[in-house]
């Protein structure tokens, strides 16, 4: 009996915790820089400074989410998908200034390398507790390996992982590329051989 009222309660615990984030989800959108349709995330498990982040159409932004962007931006593209526990953090702390202890810095000691936007285009899926640091761009139909620290940018249709990530492969050849190119997206917005061969000199 114990165990059958304390699985109930937890069942209606559950749900209502499920209800409160759809509710506040609503309520948030307006908080974003701008944020597009169809979009989902975790307010009451996520930490999200709304203010500086700029979100696409269809994008999923699992629990646990920390995207902190205090003085640069974070601008995710349209059908990107976060797992649970992703970290984006778009600025860092200052250590350059000889005889002052780093906790006493003020903003105004920032250099400008502190605080760069992240970019993240679309169709990418970032895997479970993955960190992108500032100033990287992550390219269109790339995917973040589970547990990986993204510290450069990363290239079209890559799959990266590690600390700090690197490429493991391309999820594609360069022809195979241009024919799903030609299927998802409008000739204007398709990559070019030369950029995607380029693209492999960055091995």
């Amino acid at each position: 009996m114990k165990h059958f009222v304390f699985k109930t309660l937890s069942s209606f615990h559950l749900n209502v915790a499920k209800a409160l984030d759809r509710i506040l989800m609503y309520i948030y959108k307006d908080q974003f820089a701008s944020c597009g349709k169809g979009v989902y995330f975790y307010p009451t498990k996520s930490s999200l400074f709304y203010k500086t982040i700029t979100v696409g159409d269809n994008v999923c932004i699992g629990p646990g989410a920390m995207f902190l962007a205090s003085h640069s931006s974070i601008k995710i593209s349209d059908k990107v998908m976060f797992g649970p526990n992703v970290s984006i953090i778009a600025g860092n702390h200052s250590s350059h200034i000889i005889g002052r202890l780093m906790a006493d810095y003020e903003l105004s000691d920032k250099l400008p390398s502190d605080d760069l936007p992240v970019v993240v285009e679309e169709d990418v899926w970032v895997g479970t507790g993955a960190y992108i640091l500032k100033g990287v761009t992550i390219s269109r139909g790339a995917i973040i390996a589970a547990g990986s620290v993204v510290t450069r940018d990363v290239p079209p249709y890559a799959i990266v992982g590690g600390v700090p990530a690197k490429i493991i492969k391309y999820r594609w050849s360069v022809d195979e590329i241009m024919d799903h190119e030609e299927l998802a997206y409008p000739h204007f917005k398709r990559y070019s051989k030369e950029t995607l061969l380029n693209r492999e000199l960055k091995k």
